[in-house]
């Protein structure tokens, strides 16, 4: 058996693992890019293998990127099924078709940009139609039923408590009379969110690929309703938006959630409440059919209300006109909109409108990738290009650490130890970015002593009775990725070691703090300078 990465390595987007076993060929998700314009111009290559010769593709969850380069995989030629629960099928019957109106809408964008330079049209990454024709090949496979795919494979989703429908994939292999079990995380939940079940313990695994996209940081622990409660009240007062970024499925509901119960103890007023996003307003709509896979406190507050919570200021806007209509709206109110991240769909007008007001007020409530506007923000940039002009940013900026669908690595660790991990063959660390890939690589390693290794794109690792052989991938850009990462983590033991003891000199004798400041600023230019003639500033 092989398995070849393609994707969501050294990265969190673009999920995409190919199995090959015996004659067959397997795809666990097949995602999208996303982030800077590096990552998302590879969902335009070509795939590393051969659509046609895909037998069957087995979906954890609906968010695109791990679903979103499925459209692209079926107009290649894919025809198996692709398998996933019931709730995520629901899902990417709406997901799909707006991910495909994006890429058409991004085309054509371009094509009215380039006409005018005369450059050649190009065509969108794909269509309505393939979306469309995509939808056709899924199979919805319940959790905890055991699915046979052919002799040698069966699978059982089991829910990762991450968003609606997500699910931790257990894939059984049996070769040469032997059968070993597969666990791939998929995206792990926190524990103890609203409205979604708490993740699946898993009871032992052979090989097991788990998620890191908080693999170096934990979730503060606080009372979201209440930081949320002042946020809305400081909002208020300076008499401007809260412009609020989410994802369309799983955060704005759990966002309607937490509004819900702030309005129901009186502890914020009727400030109006508006859904800018299509996606969203459907995904809430799928919620609602599935109101079977809700936790138990959910549950329990649904069947004591007998209905579903409702807020007489609670407004959903459906179509463009009804969005640019909100930005003449006067007085406070809270827009949330997506994407959650910041690169597409309506909330780029939103930021165009309100990052440049001072009584404005931005929240971040996910996670945001590397390169992505949502992570630039965060970091400090001064001014924002959206829609080719350029923003200045003087709204307060504000970001609630823990409202992320995300397990931290303590959660992880913690799932993990249900793995019986010093029995697992092998452990691939895989959806993070190259510190947090590192970090919980390093913790697993230290807590239990197994064998484990983070992929690159491209790496294959091939399984056989004697073990677990890693092939390291044979791409230039690779394997340049690859030096310059390990270069970069000895900088940063470096640093890190540098830090410890500036903070003990510090606290050791305050007198010097001024003094250890400038210096630092100082370094800092001087670092800037060395690399400007490499373009880097």
């Amino acid at each position: 058996m092989k398995i070849s990465f393609w994707g969501a390595s050294h990265t969190v987007t673009g999920s995409c693992y190919l199995l090959e076993i015996k004659d067959k060929k397997f795809l666990v998700d097949c995602g999208m890019f996303q982030g800077n314009r590096l990552l998302r111009d590879m969902n335009y290559n070509e795939f590393h293998f051969s659509p046609r010769e895909i037998d069957a593709v087995f979906l954890t969850h609906a968010h695109v990127d791990h679903c979103g380069l499925l459209p692209k995989l079926c107009a290649e030629g894919f025809q198996g099924r692709i398998y996933a629960t019931p709730p995520t099928c629901d899902l990417v019957s709406i997901m799909l078709p707006d991910s495909a109106h994006i890429q058409e809408m991004d085309a054509a964008i371009r094509n009215r940009k380039g006409a005018r330079m005369g450059r050649v049209s190009v065509a969108p990454l794909y269509t309505l139609d393939d979306a469309g024709r995509c939808l056709e090949h899924f199979r919805a496979v319940p959790y905890g039923e055991l699915k046979q795919i052919d002799d040698s494979v069966s699978i059982r989703f089991r829910d990762a408590g991450h968003i609606l429908g997500s699910a931790i994939l257990e894939l059984f292999v049996c070769e040469d009379g032997k059968t070993n079990k597969w666990v791939f995380s998929g995206d792990l939940g926190q524990p103890h969110q609203p409205i979604i079940r708490d993740p699946e313990v898993i009871d032992g695994a052979d090989y097991l690929l788990i998620e890191s996209t908080y693999g170096d940081r934990l979730h503060e622990e606080y009372d979201k309703e209440e930081a949320l409660a002042k946020i809305v009240q400081d909002a208020v007062e300076r008499g401007g938006k809260l412009v609020i970024p989410s994802f369309a499925v799983g955060r704005t509901q759990k966002l309607l959630y937490y509004f819900y119960r702030l309005w129901k103890n009186k502890k914020m007023g009727d400030i109006p409440i508006i859904i800018d996003s299509p996606l969203a307003i459907a995904a809430t709509r799928v919620f609602v059919k599935n109101v079977a896979e809700f936790d138990a406190e959910t549950t329990s507050m649904l069947e004591k209300d007998r209905r579903l919570p409702q807020m007489p200021q609670l407004r959903f806007s459906q179509t463009p006109e009804e969005s640019m209509a909100i930005n003449s709206l006067e007085g406070p109110a809270i827009i949330i909109s997506a994407s959650g991240m910041c690169d597409a769909g309506r909330i780029l007008h939103h930021l165009k409108h309100n990052l440049w007001k001072p009584e404005s007020t931005i929240l971040f409530v996910g996670y945001q990738a590397e390169g992505s506007l949502g992570r630039r923000l965060l970091e400090g940039v001064k001014r924002a290009k959206i829609y080719g002009e350029e923003v200045v940013v003087r709204a307060k900026l504000v970001s609630l650490d823990g409202f992320s669908a995300h397990a931290d690595y303590k959660q992880i660790l913690a799932w993990l130890d249900h793995c019986h991990p010093e029995k697992i063959k092998q452990i691939f660390v895989v959806h993070g970015e190259a510190r947090a890939i590192k970090s919980l690589e390093e913790k697993i390693k230290t807590a239990y002593g197994c064998p484990v290794y983070a992929p690159f794109y491209g790496d294959k690792a091939v399984i056989s009775e004697t073990g677990c052989k890693i092939i390291p991938a044979d791409i230039p850009a690779v394997k340049t990725n690859r030096d310059m990462e390990e270069a970069l983590q000895l900088i940063d033991a470096e640093y890190n070691q540098w830090r410890k003891k500036l903070l003990t000199a510090v606290v050791r004798d305050p007198k010097i703090m001024e003094g250890t400041i400038k210096q630092a600023y100082k370094g800092m230019r001087y670092m800037k300078r060395l690399f400007k003639d490499y373009g880097i500033n």
